[in-house]
């Protein structure tokens, strides 16, 4: 059932009311992905189970972990384009951002006639086919947004084959100058809309280098308002949010195994962004934003969405120069932004000099103020680890039981499948702990039964993440070597199962 109703139309028309979003702590957005092959939980009483055996205890690791759904986001190009110094190349400033060690995912933020300047096949510009080159030279996520709306450059976003024939209405001057947005009901919009989101997900949905898709949203960057212009395009609210929440379905339709990233911007401009968000979670779908201090709204919806859902936050840093550092008691501004981002449990966090994109400028703030990026880079997202590890015998028939932790800041944004195998290989034992689990500061057990006669020295315990169907390889985050897929190999923990007072001996 849809979480807000419009009231009956009247005699008059079709106005529709706008109802304001609820709050995010413990309300029933549903169990999350659906698990198909979930792992026992337990409990696990020792009347079950009395011959259990601590034998292996696995600490945190205090270094960046690199996968999938979590990182610190280097920004390639944002609403001005990618700057470049002199005669630089697109390729040479590219591949100076590309290598900036701290980021380990990449982003791009293009307009639509960026990608799609004529009807028919995606043309990418040079801006584009360069970052996906060097994503894939570099082995680093990227994710990106298309926008259908842009202030910050002249002339419009759309390609002239949409602007043409979709009807643009004036909404007032913002920056001298005399802003325009297009009817996206319009008929021709749509049809523009839908195939332009038939291009790009036939290219891009599950790319092995997509981390996520911005969603498409209403106005100023396709983040869901025109601030700070006070109407819209649209007769009544009803419209508006039919058509966003048409472009939204139609964008999950397509969008099938990557997931769509929706902006919390509170619905300013009355479009429907609160539905969307509401979509968003149901969909498996993430969250993100583009502030830290400015709508308590958005502060409560991405600290307490659910623990499954992602959430990146976007802020723009200093970029070392004395005027951008806004130092308050000794914590520059840039700084006080990073721990926020931590207050909210991000899952990304951007590496953006706004409108000023510039590997001299990340590395000029770095290396003045390392402490703490250096802190968000080693806590940011879901950092997980099997903590203890049990083994038994029962009636013949061995087992491990897993004490999964996470000590990172953020939920798993999906489903955790473990796996137990041997060193040939072979999977014995698998399955997923509930979506978003192992939760920050609360441990998960799980069940591995094994077949008879396995011996649990050399066996090797496995983590994947699965997002909307899709497996990706996870590393533990833990202090104990390794094997090259981040995988652990189970040995014994020196010390354990005897007195404290020993000290181990």
């Amino acid at each position: 059932m849809r979480r807000r109703e419009f009231l009956k139309a009247s005699a008059l028309g079709a106005a529709a009311a706008y109802v304001p979003p609820h709050n995010f702590d413990k309300y029933d957005f549903g169990a999350g992905p659906a698990i198909k092959n979930r792992l026992n939980q337990g409990p696990f009483p020792a009347d079950l189970y009395p011959s259990w055996n601590v034998v292996m205890a696995v600490t945190p690791s205090d270094e960046p972990v690199p996968n999938y759904g979590m990182g610190l986001i280097t920004y390639l190009c944002d609403e001005v384009g990618l700057q470049r110094s002199g005669e630089q190349s697109v390729e040479s400033a590219l591949e100076e951002l590309v290598k900036f060690p701290l980021g380990t995912k990449l982003y791009l933020r293009v307009n639509w006639k960026d990608v799609q300047p004529r009807p028919g096949p995606l043309q990418p510009n040079a801006i584009w086919d360069t970052a996906f080159a060097l994503a894939r030279q570099y082995g680093k996520g990227i994710g990106f947004r298309v926008m259908i709306s842009n202030p910050d450059i002249p002339g419009y976003a759309l390609p002239d084959f949409v602007r043409e024939k979709v009807p643009m209405v004036k909404l007032g001057a913002w920056q001298k100058r005399e802003r325009e947005e297009p009817r996206c009901d319009d008929p021709a919009f749509q049809a523009a809309f839908q195939e332009l989101i038939d291009r790009l997900s036939e290219e891009y949905d599950g790319h092995p280098d997509v981390e996520f898709v911005d969603t498409c949203m209403y106005g100023f960057w396709g983040e869901g308002h025109t601030w700070p212009l006070e109407r819209n395009p649209y007769p009544d609210y009803s419209t508006a949010e039919k058509a966003f929440v048409r472009m939204f379905e139609e964008q999950t339709a397509r969008w099938k195994k990557t997931p769509l990233v929706t902006n919390t911007q509170p619905d300013f401009s009355k479009v429907g962004n609160s539905e969307l968000v509401d979509r968003t979670i149901r969909s498996g779908g993430w969250l993100r934003t583009d502030t830290i201090f400015i709508e308590n709204e958005q502060i409560e919806a991405l600290s307490n969405r659910p623990p499954w859902t992602g959430a990146a936050i976007e802020v723009g840093m200093s970029d070392g120069s004395p005027a951008s550092l806004h130092a308050d008691e000794g914590v520059t501004y840039t700084d006080n932004v990073l721990c926020h981002a931590k207050d909210v449990g991000a899952c990304y966090f951007s590496l953006w000099n706004w409108h000023r994109i510039s590997a001299a400028g990340l590395r000029r703030y770095y290396e003045a103020y390392p402490k703490t990026l250096d802190s968000l880079a080693r806590t940011i997202g879901y950092r997980v680890r099997p903590s203890w590890v049990w083994t038994y015998e029962e009636r013949g028939e061995p087992g491990l039981i897993v004490g999964f932790v996470n000590d990172g800041i953020a939920g798993v944004p999906g489903a955790l499948r473990v796996s137990v195998a041997n060193e040939a290989g072979q999977e014995l034992a698998a399955g997923f702990l509930d979506a978003g689990y192992p939760l920050l500061g609360r441990v998960r057990q799980a069940l591995f039964p094994l077949p008879k006669g396995t011996a649990w020295r050399g066996l090797r315990l496995r983590a994947e993440i699965e997002v909307k169907g899709q497996r990706h390889s996870v590393r533990w985050a833990c202090r104990q070597k390794l094997n090259e897929d981040g995988s652990l190999t189970l040995r014994p923990t020196l010390g354990l199962n005897v007195s404290d007072e020993t000290g181990g001996v």
